[in-house]
This record gives structure tokens, sequence and C-alpha cells, in this order.
């Protein structure tokens, strides 16, 4: 589906890295992270889930923009979304002290901490206090930042990926990982891997029309 829709833009993809299983988004990250420092040891990495909805690219764009600076200090970015409501279904953030630029220009927060999907009232809580922030699985960051994080606390991992990534096969428009190496990564994301445990982490609030799409009443 990828490579089709890629051609309907006519753009070529670089990679597209195929998992052969499940392993949630820390692993993923660290191989399209490790790809990148193939090519580029200053590359910045921007993970977007690939089924959520933005309503208003632009913003996103611009968001994306303004965090670059902040990536290539070293900083691990991450979007926010700012609540429209006091929703039980995302996970929030809770930011702490403002980053701005030279010009006083507000840029992001530091991270206070990740909490996870609320009670209403706790919910309501969080979204009277103007200090949280829905949390959108988006980030931005350099590839070797990433990965410092992620082999300071889960080396296995990284080296698995290695692995995978050096013992993989072309096919076609694909990169297919190898099967044992990939497997062998634990089953974790970003934010418990990384995200919840680095002093780097910033987030950058974003109201762009935002919807991970997680339930058939998010349709309605």
């Amino acid at each position: 589906m990828v490579a089709e829709q890629l051609r309907r833009i006519n753009r070529q993809a670089q990679a597209i890295l195929l998992e052969p299983c499940g392993r949630n988004t820390a692993s993923a990250v660290a191989v399209a992270a490790l790809r990148l420092l193939e090519q580029d040891a200053e590359a910045l990495l921007l993970v977007l889930p690939a089924d959520h909805v933005i309503q208003q690219p632009k913003v996103l764009h611009r968001a994306i923009a303004a965090g670059i600076p902040l990536a290539q200090a070293g900083k691990l970015v991450t979007f926010g979304i700012v609540p429209a409501g006091a929703e039980t279904g995302y996970g929030y953030i809770r930011a702490s002290q403002p980053l701005a630029d030279e010009g006083d220009t507000l840029l992001a927060f530091a991270i206070d901490s990740f909490v996870e999907k609320p009670t209403l009232e706790r919910a309501e809580q969080y979204v009277a206090s103007g200090d949280y922030y829905w949390n959108s699985g988006m980030f931005l960051s350099r590839a070797s930042s990433y990965l410092d994080e992620l082999q300071a606390r889960h080396p296995q991992m990284v080296e698995h990926c290695r692995q995978a990534l050096a013992e993989a096969r072309n096919d076609l428009d694909f990169t297919r990982l190898a099967d044992g190496h990939f497997a062998a990564c634990e089953n974790i994301s970003i934010d418990y891997a990384v995200m919840e445990h680095t002093g780097q982490g910033v987030v950058m609030p974003l109201s762009a029309g935002w919807s991970d799409v997680g339930s058939w009443s998010a349709l309605c």
C-alpha cells in the first residue's frame, strides 16, 4: 500500500522497511534511525503514525519546522495536542519549564511526566490546569540522539535492530528485516523505552485538528 501511494504522487522511497513481526514503536524507530545514519550522521528523524488524521497539515508543517532547531540541539521533541476537552481515551503529557528562542518566542516545554489514560474527573483537572497535552505519538529528533537514549536503557534492543538491518534482504520496493534478530527485541513503545526517562524530552503544543481515530466513535 505504501509503495503504491508513493508511486501515485511520483515519489521514490529511500527505504520501505518491513517488520517480520510487531514489536511496538521503540524497535521500529530504532531500525529507521540506523538506516538513516548509514546515509547521514546528522540526519533528523520524524516519526508520524500513518493512521492518524491531521485536518490542518500546514499547521503541523509549521510545528515541525519550529521543532527542527530543538532536534538539532539534541532534544527529543514530541508534539502535544492542545486538549479540545476532557478526553479519557488519550494519554497526557505534563509540561514544565517553558523553552523559548532568542526572540523570546515560546517554542516548547520541558516534559515533566507522561500520564496514562485518566478518569474523566482527572482529565477535567488536567484540562483546567493548562499544563497537560494529549500524547500524539509524533516525535522529532536526531536519529543519533534517539539511538543514544535507547542504547543507554535498552542496549540489547539496539544490537538486535542493528543485526536485523545488517542481515535484511531486499525484495522489489522493500527491505525485509531479519526475522530472528528483530523478533528478539523487547515489545515496548518509545514512550516507555525512552521518553519517560530521558532528560532531553520536550513537548511542542500543537492544535491542527488531530485525531488518532482510536475508536468507531471517533468517526461519528
